[in-house]
């Protein structure tokens, strides 16, 4: 009777690893929401005075390497450190990297790197490395809390992604109002307020403390809560008792191959979902009219609504999914990606009535065009994400050998490393192009990956030897 109570709950330990995630991601998140503006704004006004179309490649270059190293901190993890003493060792690094940003304009005659001031440079450095080491692990160490083929995992994936939004949420409303209210300036002309001088630094340091307050709670309860899961390499042969691998069956292979396949189509899907805090944050900051009941909404407060969003949706979704499951229409992986890229370019279609809305490309921030358009935006782009993200990360777990779960997980994180210089770049263009070419081309060209990978599900689902659905 005990065993099935068990079963239908979930282990203690996945709420920890929540909680954990979901202060790495604030600390993470509340960084991000500044980042773009910090590095545009004028010195005068806090900022760095980098041109935007730089600025836009700096903050793609940054948070695609964010999603580069997981591969190489899954496999440290996997061959010598274990997860665990990975997860530590990215926390650390992390929150010296934001303490780092913290102290940038303390810094008097210190030097740069290309046009960035040092501890700034060092400061995003740090975020990059201790991201490989926490990222690939955290998540692999929820997989390892169910045996293969329980029905819960899928579940506690959804559970965990909510953490991870629930950190994202708080994050820029908290370092936001910091930044751009609590310790700025503001002015009023002609009715209209404005924020002269901002107050970054003290965004980027409620960021670090967040994250210290994430890795105490782990590092003081996981022996209470995850006993031994993830302490030892997975991949490390004893010297003692050395243990011969064997090779990987065909229906190994067949698996990794989708993890790979799908990988490929996720980028164009995270390479316009992370316009948000590039192009559109710089959108909104200058064309979106921001000012309800006479209170000036700051912009990084945008990057709340998805999140908030995941959290009011994430609930409805995996129920639905559930649903079609118990009525036997289950749809595969595949499906269910594909139809996450296509909500994301309807998403963008959105952005362009907004341009329109202001009479095309106009440069005049006198024109303002209706908040519920870049609302409309971030609905659609967050229905897309839960068709394509939490299904993702399970299908990883799922897929992969048990050896190669860290490494793969890093693997799956290439798409927004990827996508993240290609969305940096694609941000880049929209002075060039206009916001109405960049968005619409941005919704044409996912939309259309989308149903190529509905196109090939069928092909996809038979290599996946029947855990696809």
């Amino acid at each position: 009777m005990q065993e099935t109570t068990v079963k239908k709950g979930h282990p203690p330990g996945l709420y920890l690893l929540f909680f954990t995630e979901m202060w790495e991601r604030f600390s993470y998140y509340g960084m991000r929401g500044l980042l773009i503006l910090y590095l545009t704004k004028a010195a005068v006004a806090g900022g760095l005075g980098i041109a935007e179309s730089t600025g836009n490649l700096i903050y793609g270059y940054f948070t695609g390497f964010v999603y580069f190293t997981p591969i190489i901190g899954g496999w440290l993890a996997e061959k010598y450190i274990g997860q665990r003493r990975s997860i530590l060792i990215g926390g650390v690094l992390m929150a010296l990297g934001q303490f780092s940003l913290f102290a940038t304009p303390g810094i008097e005659n210190q030097g740069n790197i290309m046009g960035i001031p040092m501890m700034t440079a060092v400061g995003l450095l740090l975020i990059i490395i201790g991201n490989g080491f926490f990222k690939p692990n955290i998540s692999a160490i929820v997989g390892k809390l169910y045996e293969q083929g329980d029905h819960r995992r899928d579940a506690a994936f959804t559970i965990f992604y909510m953490g991870i939004n629930v950190g994202a949420f708080a994050a820029p409303l908290v370092c936001g109002i910091l930044a751009e209210d609590i310790f700025a300036t503001k002015t009023v002309v002609d009715g209209v307020t404005t924020v002269s001088e901002y107050g970054f630094r003290y965004g980027f340091l409620a960021a670090g403390i967040g994250m210290v307050i994430g890795q105490l709670a782990f590092n003081l309860l996981a022996p209470k809560y995850l006993g031994n899961v993830g302490v030892a390499p997975d991949g490390k042969v004893d010297k003692n008792n050395p243990v011969v691998k064997a090779p990987l069956t065909k229906e190994e292979t067949d698996r990794m191959a989708v993890i790979f396949i799908i990988t490929l189509f996720v980028v164009f899907f995270w390479a316009g979902f992370e316009q948000a805090g590039s192009s559109l944050s710089l959108y909104t900051d200058k064309y979106i009219d921001r000012e309800v009941f006479g209170f000036l909404i700051p912009t990084a407060w945008f990057q709340s609504v998805n999140p908030l969003f995941i959290v009011a949706f994430a609930p409805l979704t995996a129920n639905l999914w559930l649903s079609l499951s118990q009525r036997g229409k289950d749809l595969s992986i595949p499906v269910k990606m594909g139809l996450g890229m296509i909500l994301l370019g309807v998403g963008f279609l959105f952005m362009v009535g907004a341009v329109m809305q202001r009479g095309g490309n106009v440069e005049d921030e006198t024109i303002k065009a209706s908040i519920f358009w870049l609302i409309a935006t971030y609905f659609f782009h967050t229905i897309g994400e839960l068709c394509l993200s939490p299904i993702g990360l399970s299908m990883v777990s799922r897929l992969s050998p048990l050896a190669y779960t860290s490494m793969l997980m890093g693997v799956w994180f290439l798409a927004p490393f990827v996508a993240q210089i290609a969305g940096g770049y694609i941000a880049s263009y929209v002075e060039i192009l206009g916001p109405l070419q960049v968005f619409g081309l941005i919704s044409g060209f996912v939309i259309a990956a989308g149903l190529l990978l509905v196109a090939i599900a069928k092909k996809l689902l038979h290599m996946m030897h029947g855990r696809g659905a």
